[in-house]
């Protein structure tokens, strides 16, 4: 028997949109107990809530987030919002009962996130993180193997994510669509935006990382912010490279750049064993590179004259994900994510097996973060507490 859990989104952006259509797919091709059911969706803007909530076919709309969280037809809070208003609206809902999903990365610090997270585990609500890239069958893959110890004894993780949509000095930061410019509402730059994802990956898959050493640049100094029409100083980081040494005894190092010409969406990891390595790009999704030097069983050698590098398309059923989508050879893409995560979450709560990565998971992510830009700030390695 079907559970429905009424949904309420705040934001209407790029996030609200691919949220809205998870939430629309999910249940079209995954087996699960609790099914969402699009409520209520809420932002400031009368006008274009309204017409968010007739596109994607949400009930009703609020223009407070207050008045949604108060209202009694709603089980879920989804935060789609500038990284700012993450913080009052995680707890509350909290508060209010809420399960709550947030987008990522969960808080502008790492003091906001440690009291999201009190507030979640002190309301024991259901509550998720939306680092899709988890969700890419490639990467899901990729932990498979490791896990089951097909890579051995880790050496070194190297991340890579770098896009190139900011290296005009006529882009404005601030506003409605160029808030992620604006540090008093991102909270920094590419750190918090792209290298959240690569450091939550990598934790995922390396364990934990326990000191950082890095360096940011704001190659371009002054932009005019759209709200005042002022130009004022840029105070996010456009480039951030770092490294970093993780529990297990491995290396990282971790680059991402807006500033990277031809780069749109370039977001890759390598991860180099004692017994294999693999290797993932995201502007090649459906593909896993996979190097195997021992066998995971028995540990001989396997490397002879045919050794080398394998593509591994991952699009068939045996695949993580893939049996629920289309057949062997058809690939699928960036929204599929997050319908991927949203499945998680559901069958979850099905289960009663807590869905990651969740507000504690995403805390760790945050407080690495913040020991990147402290560590550039500072210029000298910095231990993650």
């Amino acid at each position: 028997m079907s559970k429905p859990v009424r949904v309420g989104l705040i934001g209407y952006g790029f996030m609200g949109r691919t949220h809205s259509n998870a939430y629309r797919q999910v249940g079209k091709f995954f087996d699960i107990e609790h099914t969402p059911v699009l409520q209520a969706c809420c932002a400031r803007s009368e006008d274009k809530i309204k017409d968010f909530a007739d596109n994607w076919g949400w009930e009703s709309y609020e223009t407070d987030w207050r008045k949604l969280i108060e209202r009694d037809d709603i089980d879920l809070i989804d935060i789609t919002t500038p990284n700012n208003s993450h913080h009052d609206i995680a707890i509350a809902a909290a508060e209010a009962g809420k399960m709550v999903l947030c987008e990522k990365p969960l808080a502008m610090n790492t003091a906001e996130a440690v009291a999201m997270t009190d507030a979640i585990e002190k309301a024991g609500v259901a509550n998720m993180v939306w680092f899709n890239y988890r969700r890419v069958p490639a990467i899901t893959l990729a932990k498979q193997l490791v896990d089951e110890k097909r890579i051995g004894r880790p050496f070194h993780y190297r991340a890579a994510y770098l896009q190139d949509w900011t290296i005009a000095e006529d882009v404005p930061q601030g506003g409605a669509t160029l808030w992620r410019l604006d540090a008093k509402v991102a909270g920094s730059g590419v750190t918090g935006d792209l290298l959240a994802h690569s450091i939550d990956s990598a934790i995922w898959l390396n364990g934990p990382i326990t000191s950082v050493s890095a360096a940011t640049e704001t190659f371009i100094k002054e932009r005019v912010h759209q709200e005042t029409g002022e130009k004022t100083k840029v105070e996010i980081d456009d480039a951030c490279m770092f490294l970093a040494r993780f529990a297990n005894g491995s290396m990282g190092t971790f680059e991402s750049s807006r500033y990277a010409r031809g780069r749109k969406n370039f977001n890759t990891f390598e991860l180099n064993g004692e017994d294999g390595s693999v290797f993932f790009d995201l502007e090649d999704p459906q593909i896993l590179q996979y190097f195997e030097y021992a066998n995971p069983t028995t540990g001989e050698k396997v490397e002879d004259h045919v050794t080398g590098w394998r593509r591994i398309h991952v699009t068939n059923f045996e695949h993580p994900y893939m049996d629920h989508w289309w057949v062997p050879g058809c690939t699928i893409g960036y929204e599929h994510t997050f319908t991927n995560a949203l499945a998680d979450f559901f069958q979850g709560l099905d289960t009663g097996k807590p869905t990651q990565p969740d507000f504690r998971a995403a805390l760790e992510t945050q407080k690495v973060c913040d020991a990147v830009l402290q560590s550039a700030k500072d210029r000298q390695w910095v231990e993650i507490a």
